[in-house]
């Protein structure tokens, strides 16, 4: 019996529920929510990935363990002169090339939010103030802590050009101690 998967009755789902081949009702409330939540959402999409990828691996790892041991099996029955029925050229190599797969996967979405995180940290700590991005000029009674949008891009154009101006002082401080050498 050729079933989708999407169609079989899950955990949560009584046996008598209809099963149709129709859209599953819960994907446009997800859709409207990632919609509504756009720059908390980012930081949250790498680790809901890698949330998928887990269960991903631990199937990828069950069959990985069964096609070695099936592989292993074939391998001691040849050493021991019985003939057995082949494996499929392969197969083992192409089942260790997804679990590989999805542990890259999942350490590029791991380092990626890492990254989100440190630069989340660093911007806290060097510029500890908000940033009001609806506004380009400043409000009577706007918070001293708050920054225009035009101020920020100000500050931050500031802070480029003085870590590139530190960055040629010290390239030019190490071509004048390789000259001296």
């Amino acid at each position: 019996m050729n079933v989708p998967q999407m169609q079989q009755p899950g955990p949560g789902m009584p046996p008598g529920m209809p099963q149709g081949p129709g859209p599953v009702p819960q994907a446009p409330s997800l859709m409207q929510s990632s919609v509504s939540q756009p720059p908390a959402q980012e930081k949250l999409d790498n680790i809901s990935k890698v949330k998928v990828l887990v269960n991903q691996l631990r199937e990828s790892i069950n069959s990985v363990i069964k096609h070695s041991t099936s592989t292993l099996q074939h391998n001691i029955m040849m050493d021991m002169g019985i003939k057995t029925i082949d494996p499929p050229a392969g197969h083992f190599d192409k089942v260790l090339e997804d679990f590989y797969s999805l542990c890259d996967q999942t350490e590029i979405h791991l380092k990626t939010s890492i990254e989100c995180l440190n630069q989340g940290n660093a911007s806290n700590r060097y510029l500890p103030m908000m940033v009001a991005s609806t506004r380009t000029e400043p409000l009577p009674n706007q918070d001293a802590n708050t920054l225009t949008y035009p101020q920020y891009l100000n500050t931050v154009k500031t802070q480029v050009a003085f870590t590139k101006d530190i960055h040629d002082i010290l390239a030019s401080a190490a071509q004048n101690i390789n000259a001296t050498e």
